[in-house]
């Protein structure tokens, strides 16, 4: 499951507002450590079955900036219409896969 390029704050809203576990990936078209965590997220969200966004924060700094995004990358975990957990800039791949399996099956309990 590939992350799905965003283009407007309207969109990323609108994937939030469904209130299914999503992944919003943050980032720059110039950062290294971004483009080498990208296909391992990727990865990881495949295995899960869960969804995930795309944003290059240099094309929507504005949407960055509403959701105090600073640092690239940013991974934020949503679900039930709101922000979930967070991840920054040095993240272990194996604290998200705990933090995603937990919410989707939360999630699930709950619906």
């Amino acid at each position: 499951m590939s992350l799905a390029p965003l283009t407007t704050e309207a969109a990323l809203d609108a994937e939030v507002a469904r209130g299914d576990l999503l992944l919003a990936y943050f980032s720059i078209p110039s950062c290294k450590v971004c483009k080498a965590l990208r296909p391992r997220v990727e990865a990881l969200l495949e295995r899960l079955e869960v969804p995930g966004v795309f944003i290059d924060t240099t094309a929507l700094p504005e949407t960055a900036g509403q959701r105090l995004v600073f640092a690239v990358p940013t991974l934020i975990v949503y679900g039930d219409r709101r922000e979930l957990n967070r991840f920054g800039r040095h993240l272990a791949l194996d604290e998200l896969e705990d933090a995603l399996t937990r919410l989707r099956d939360l999630l699930a309990d709950a619906g």
